[in-house]
This record gives C-alpha cells, sequence and structure tokens, in this order.
C-alpha cells in the first residue's frame, strides 16, 4: 500500500473583508497518497485556490495542519518552507510564470537547476516530459514565440521534472481547447501513477474528472462530498451528479 505523501489536518484560513471574518479554508480535512491522482471541484469562491496555495506552502494558514512526507510545513520558517517547496512541491498555476526569455526545455529544467540537479538524465528527462506532452517541436521556442495553451504544457512539464512528492495544478486545462485537455490531463495522470506522486488537480471541467482516482468537492470553504469509486466519478464526469 502507498505511503501518505500529503496529509491536511483541521485547515482553516481566515480573512478580514471591511471588518468581518471570511472562512475561506473550514476546518478541512484528508490525506492523498503517493501515486495517488485527486481533483478538487467546486464553485467559485469555494476556497479551492486558496486550499491549493496553502498546500503550495505560499500562503500560511490560521488554523491546522499541512505535512508533505511526514513535514509539517505549518512548523516551518521562511527559509525552510522554500527549501521544501523547492524540492517537494511541483505546481502550475492559470498564470504559468514562464521565465521569457528561457526556451521551453531550458524552463522546465530551471527547477533541476535551482536544485542542483541538472545532469545529461535530466536533460534527457525534460526533453521526453515535452515530448509526451506533444511539444517535441517547441523545446527551443520562447513563451512569446507558443500559444497560451504550449505555455500550459510547458508549466506541467517544469511541475513534474524535479520528481516533487506533491504536484498541484491550477486549472491546467483553462487555455486549452477540449481534446487538446483530455490529452493533457490523461497524460498528466499517467505521469502521477508511473512517477509514484500524488497529485491534486483543481478544475472547473467535472469532464475532466474521469482520469482521477478521487474527488473532493468544496463549498463555502468546507469539504462536503469525497467521491472514491469509479462509478461515482464517472458519473460525475458525466455530470450526473
Amino acid at each position: 500500500m502507498n505511503s501518505v505523501a500529503l496529509e491536511v489536518k483541521d485547515l482553516v484560513k481566515t480573512f478580514s473583508l471591511d471588518g468581518a471574518i471570511i472562512r475561506a479554508v473550514d476546518c478541512v480535512s484528508f490525506q492523498v497518497k503517493a501515486g495517488e491522482f485527486v481533483a478538487l471541484v467546486g464553485p467559485s469562491g469555494s476556497g479551492k485556490t486558496t486550499l491549493l496555495s496553502i498546500l503550495a506552502a505560499l500562503l500560511t494558514p490560521s488554523q491546522g495542519q499541512v505535512s508533505i512526507e511526514g513535514s509539517d510545513l505549518t512548523k516551518m520558517n521562511e527559509k525552510q518552507r522554500v527549501r521544501l517547496r523547492r524540492e517537494k512541491i511541483g505546481f502550475t498555476f492559470q498564470s504559468n510564470n514562464l521565465v521569457p526569455y528561457l526556451t521551453a526545455q531550458e524552463n522546465v529544467e530551471f527547477m533541476l537547476r535551482l536544485n542542483n540537479r541538472l545532469d545529461k538524465a535530466g536533460r534527457v528527462r525534460s526533453q521526453e516530459l515535452l515530448d509526451r506532452l506533444g511539444l517535441s517541436e517547441r523545446l527551443h521556442s520562447l513563451p512569446a514565440q507558443m500559444s497560451g495553451g504550449q505555455q500550459q504544457r510547458v508549466a506541467i512539464a517544469r511541475a513534474l521534472i524535479h520528481s516533487p512528492a506533491v504536484v498541484l495544478a491550477d486549472e491546467p486545462t483553462a487555455s486549452l481547447d477540449t481534446e487538446r485537455a483530455f490529452q493533457v490531463v490523461e497524460t498528466f495522470a499517467n505521469l502521477i501513477h508511473e512517477n509514484n506522486r500524488a497529485g491534486i488537480m483543481v478544475t472547473h471541467d467535472l469532464r475532466m474528472c474521469k482520469y482521477v482516482d478521487r474527488v473532493l468537492q468544496m463549498r463555502d470553504g468546507k469539504l462536503v462530498n469525497v467521491y472514491e469509486s469509479k462509478k461515482e466519478i464517472m458519473e460525475l464526469a458525466r455530470g450526473i451528479h
């Protein structure tokens, strides 16, 4: 049985707005095992992106714990969080944040360079990842020479290249047409499973859920439903739920 890569326990994030306290994330608890691909769904404003930002160690929770391979982010200082984020977390958000003066392959290899792990094997792996994501002819293209969808796929490869324990993706198909979206999420799922990583994808497109192992549904900051059986997940993807 695969080990728990990510554990979230009683997580709370509050914001103050016009004198009122908003609970963007409200007592959320769950685990994700190595090799498991999970979708996080819910309406706009449900707390999905706030939760993902906490998991990525970009936002500090008000209460609760987030542990990655047993290391509790909430007990770390900023320097420790930066190191854990660099080594253990891969993420891609809607704004893909590619470095404009680096080629597609150089952008992917950037995470290896940050971790002092860029070698011949890393360069080969970066080419293989980009090839699997349909970008074999774009290795030497700059971001400005690529479409939004191509840039997003480069960001996905960059999130996976350094073999992180946890891979996070915020709406990775937002700039893709339907056919390419299905291809990218299927490939993403395969890479998560093959490399035994814990993957979480925030998506508004429930059709993409057919590629995941479990679906977590949020509303008003709370985790309101967990879909675990393949039948439930496929029904959700077809819009039955």
